[in-house]
């Protein structure tokens, strides 16, 4: 990989989402001038709409033969909640694919390899990036509960999660008083429960991203609204063509577009088999939930309620479409019963969201240099993992446009994997 022997003066981080803003807190506070471009909306981003989960027991890729196996299982119609919408098969087949043969096992052991290195080290960026930007409450390290609703859910659920590679977390069995706490807050009580550590929470997504912005712009970054259509290289310089007619130049341009992120790099030869794997929350600002209880993973409905400081929010689903395919009001309707079945305090009217989360077939990130354009990097592609990866991303990221050793080895997540057309490709 091509290496600068100084930093550059000026950087250009391409999107706005969670992966962007922390790169570009992360160069500005090493000196280099750094512009985000911010396309707006960012309402539908998967950065603010997740579960606010830092999912550091999420050592194994879901390109796995346990997930291919056990797939017919979730799907929608069955009650479950992986969705293949018909008219989204041109996305989702191909893609289907290249991910079966992303989960062969040698594959699978060396995307695990490489997803513990990045997990491993995901928990202490986080605390780093939040108190740079002045915010270390927002990182709630309590871990997270999985429960069951029948015993042989509990049963199965145990030993699943007994057998699995949880990388730097534990778990436990949860005690009578957790399991009187969760059951408080149901119609009936948990067949069993199980508690991580080491796992963690954001205390509240929309001020996270107020809190990254803020000490961005107050250590002397830029914020420029406006959508990138297209890169070129000038010299010792990048460039970013805008969809209003300006172009921005930067010495280093990193492109974090997430699911964007194909359509700018397409045009320079890379192959990038992004899908736009979508998911729904549904959120109330009113409940009962207690402030202080760690997110719960209702592991039979797929189904995750996390208590933010701005109201709960129930999230779920796996749905595998193009992007611009319109909402499955299904999906919120289904996350309704969910919450009714439970007998959860959801008050209405809850607000609903679904957003794109980036996923590549072998459930890897891209993060790199590249190697066409040596003044470009990119971070992206990160699928469920967005949020828990991206202050360590954003330390790799900096650490590479500086010409320094990345504390992640960076070859797993390399673009370049994609272009010989092989198992992931």
């Amino acid at each position: 990989m091509p290496n600068r022997k100084s930093p550059p003066g000026s950087a250009l981080v391409i999107g706005s989402g969670v992966v962007g803003l922390t790169i570009a807190l992360k160069l500005q506070a090493r000196g280099v001038a750094t512009t985000l471009v911010d396309p707006g909306d960012p309402a539908r981003a998967a950065s603010w709409g997740n579960a606010g989960h830092i999912a550091t027991e999420q050592i194994e890729p879901l390109a796995s033969g346990k997930t291919i196996r056990g797939a017919w299982r979730r799907l929608f119609w069955r009650g479950g909640a992986l969705a293949l919408p018909p008219r989204g098969i041109g996305a989702w087949l191909p893609f289907s694919l290249r991910m079966l043969a992303a989960s062969r096992r040698r594959r699978f052991d060396a995307g695990t390899a490489a997803l513990r290195s990045l997990l491993a080290a995901a928990m202490p960026a986080w605390k780093r990036m939040l108190e740079q930007a002045g915010a270390p409450e927002l990182l709630r390290e309590q871990g997270h509960f999985v429960a069951w609703e029948s015993e042989a859910g509990a049963r199965a659920g145990r030993a699943a999660w007994g057998a699995a590679d949880t990388g730097t977390t534990s778990l436990r069995d949860a005690t009578a008083e957790e399991l009187a706490a969760i059951a408080s807050l149901l119609k009936t009580p948990p067949a069993g429960a199980i508690r991580f550590a080491g796992s963690g929470q954001i205390a509240d997504l929309p001020e996270l991203a107020v809190s990254l912005r803020e000490a961005f712009v107050r250590a002397g970054g830029i914020v420029r609204r406006g959508t990138v259509r297209a890169l070129s290289g000038r010299g010792d310089a990048e460039v970013a063509e805008l969809d209003e007619g300006d172009s921005l130049t930067a010495e280093a341009m990193i492109v974090a577009a997430g699911y964007g992120s194909a359509s700018l790099l397409r045009p320079i030869g890379y192959k990038v088999p992004l899908v736009a794997e979508r998911g729904y929350h549904i959120e109330t600002a009113a409940t009962d939930w207690p402030a202080d209880l760690a997110p719960v993973v209702f592991e039979e409905r797929s189904m995750v309620v996390t208590r933010f400081t701005s109201g709960l929010r129930a999230a779920s689903f796996v749905e595998f479409t193009r992007q611009s395919s319109p909402p499955d009001p299904r999906k919120w309707a289904r996350l309704r019963d969910h919450v009714r079945a439970l007998g959860l305090r959801f008050d209405e009217p809850a607000t609903e969201w679904m957003g794109v989360r980036p996923t590549f077939p072998d459930y890897l990130p891209a993060v790199g240099q590249s190697r066409r354009a040596p003044n470009l990097y990119y971070a992206f592609g990160h699928q469920h993992l967005g949020l828990t990866l991206a202050a360590v991303t954003a330390d790799m990221v900096a650490a590479m446009v500086s010409g320094e050793a990345p504390p992640v080895d960076p070859a797993p997540f390399d673009l370049e994997r994609f272009r010989s057309g092989g198992a992931a490709g």
